[in-house]
């Protein structure tokens, strides 16, 4: 497949150093976007698992509660394993949204400075 771009150049330019990312790394505002990362996503994460992990051992251990029919052939079983996959999504749209609003924003201003600097 023929092109008409150019071959690359041998030289690096328009790429920042690695000091100046040691430099971003060692910043306030990168520990800022860390912070703000980890924030939402370790106590979501740690939530979710404790959620699923009741999940099982309510199935494994809890018959008689997890075998009450709600509606029809409903049960409780059923409801919850649903729940699980409606909460993920959930956790997925929040994360999108969080990352839109507070993490994005940050990511973007500190590429753009590296990038303007390099």
């Amino acid at each position: 497949m023929a092109t008409d771009a150019p071959p690359p150049s041998k030289t690096e330019a328009g790429h920042p150093t690695t000091e100046a990312f040691l430099a971003v790394q060692e910043s306030a505002e990168f520990g800022e976007l860390r912070r703000s990362h980890r924030s939402f996503a370790f106590p979501l994460t740690v939530a979710f698992i404790a959620w699923y992990l009741v999940y099982v051992l309510l199935s494994n251990y809890a018959d008689g509660f997890m075998g009450i029919k709600l509606f029809g052939n409903v049960n409780v079983a059923l409801v919850l394993g649903l729940a699980q996959f409606l909460t993920t999504f959930l956790i997925a749209w929040w994360y999108s949204r969080h990352a839109a609003a507070r993490i994005d924003p940050k990511a973007e201003a500190i590429k753009s400075r590296m990038e303007a600097g390099a």
